[in-house]
């Protein structure tokens, strides 16, 4: 698939994601860009929240991890499950009753205005980390296939994908992204499927032979009780994967605007555990897709595509897809799938980001009517220049697996609020709202501190997604020592 065929593909597919802008924009108010008005469909917000969970990460990053992890992932993902099912029952019901915009206003109403600060700034590093890590994965894809034969510089690149995202979210906000979200879902997880299909048929497998067979056995180990001391113990990757979905969703404001916008709590709940279900099934197909294209790179001699000198176990799908001899079929489908996956996820954070920035830190609810427009519009903007500066430092500074170095930086940034939700939640006490933002960082310095010890200093322990708990821990004992008497 050439380089100008892949622009037009990607031309004709934002047409379509702007015909959906133009018609969920007209309003072109804040409460449509914020909350949707109150009216999403819950089985809409469940469908389209797949994608955006699933993100370019997991549709690329998931399948090039198999080698070097197995199946292990499936551990963390078993968590996921008894994450979301928390955040359905504990968390929601919290937001709904407080009626808020940004989740964050909790924090204001429970403990201070500090306190509230400390959240906004926590989900704002954290999101626009997390945001940047998806939007780089398809970045490099784009240059290392495209323009990089048309020599276009990968920080133009970079430029155009955040730009594109800004023009069709710019009027409807979350309004869009609900539909949007949902068009997106269904293009990736047709591509998933289709590629499985074409490769299979040119192995001249079939599904239940794949399914059954030595070279999958070699790749599917799922399970591992071996060795406490390993990151991917059973324990620690359960653990951490229910905490990292309690954080990255249910206290993320990026997942949980899109679950306000449906109008009850019956229904938000019932989008939160369809989704999850779907979620897990899905994550599992993408497992099978990595260990089937490296058993294919296998048997036809493709080595892991080269990115700065280094392998890029990331690229490995993208290789396949367009590089190989599997047909334009899954070419096409592949790049709109990674498209799809990839500004799923994207777009909200941007829009969420907007959201979060012009209600906890310039208190639009608090400006003149005549001016919360014009205001939301400027602080897009500054957003969107935002994304781009951080993904073009990541092409410097990134140097693993980028599922893996998402969950690393989400350990170190969502603690604090998974300790400062807990705290308000589950015990009574008020605090010194001027000393949390020491206990917040200190939380984060400690932490860090942790996962850098060298393993043989621990006699062979290793941290792992555990990280999250022990920062969220730490951050609520500090707050037990601030509470007040």
């Amino acid at each position: 698939m050439t380089p100008t065929n892949i622009l037009f593909l990607i031309g004709g597919y934002f047409l379509l994601l702007l015909a959906i802008s133009y018609f969920t924009g007209k309003n072109d108010t804040n409460d449509d860009f914020f909350k949707a008005g109150n009216k999403s469909p819950w089985y809409l917000v469940a469908f389209g929240m797949v994608g955006a969970s699933l993100s370019g990460v997991t549709f690329i990053s998931v399948p090039g991890w198999v080698e070097a992890s197995q199946f292990s992932y499936m551990q963390v993902v078993f968590g996921y499950l008894l994450g979301y099912i928390i955040t359905a029952y504990v968390l929601l019901p919290v937001y709904y009753r407080q009626n808020v915009t940004s989740i964050y206003q909790y924090l204001d109403d429970r403990f201070g205005f500090v306190s509230y600060k400390v959240g906004a700034v926590s989900f704002f590093v954290s999101r626009v980390l997390g945001a940047a890590f998806r939007l780089f994965l398809v970045a490099i894809v784009l240059q290392q296939f495209v323009f990089d034969e048309l020599g276009v510089p990968y920080e133009v690149t970079v430029i155009i994908s955040v730009l594109l995202i800004w023009i069709y979210t710019f009027k409807g906000g979350i309004k869009t992204i609900v539909w949007t979200d949902t068009l997106q879902t269904l293009f990736m997880l047709l591509s998933v499927g289709l590629s499985i299909y074409f490769i299979l048929d040119k192995m001249e497998w079939g599904l239940f032979e794949f399914l059954n067979s030595n070279e999958l056995k070699q790749y599917s180990k799922t399970i591992f009780v071996d060795d406490w001391l390993a990151k991917d113990h059973l324990l620690k990757s359960f653990l951490g994967g229910m905490f990292v979905t309690i954080c990255m969703t249910g206290l993320d404001q990026d997942m949980m605007q899109k679950n306000l916008t449906v109008s009850t709590l019956k229904d938000s709940q019932k989008n939160m555990l369809s989704f999850s279900v779907v979620l897990v099934l899905v994550t599992f197909v993408f497992m099978l897709l990595g260990a089937l294209l490296f058993i294919y790179a296998g048997k036809n001699g493709i080595a892991l595509p080269m990115m700065d000198g280094k392998p890029k176990s990331d690229l490995l799908f993208p290789q396949i897809a367009l590089k190989s001899d599997l047909g334009i079929t899954v070419a096409v489908t592949f790049m709109l799938g990674l498209i799809a996956a990839a500004y799923s996820s994207a777009d909200s954070a941007l829009t969420s980001l907007t959201t979060s920035f012009c209600v906890d830190f310039l208190g639009i609810e608090k400006k003149p009517e005549t001016n919360r427009k014009r205001l939301r519009k400027y602080t897009h903007v500054g957003m969107s220049i935002l994304l781009i500066l951080v993904v073009i430092l990541f092409k410097h500074v990134l140097d693993t697996n980028v599922i893996d170095g998402l969950l690393k930086v989400a350990g170190y940034t969502y603690g604090p609020l998974l300790g400062l939700f807990a705290f308000g939640i589950f015990t009574s006490y008020e605090v010194h709202d001027k000393w949390v933002w020491v206990v917040a960082l200190s939380s984060v310095l400690v932490t860090i501190g942790l996962a850098n010890i060298e393993p043989e200093n621990l006699g062979g322990y290793s941290f792992g997604y555990e990280l999250l708990p022990i920062n969220g821990l730490i951050t609520f004992l500090g707050l037990w020592l601030i509470r007040k008497k």
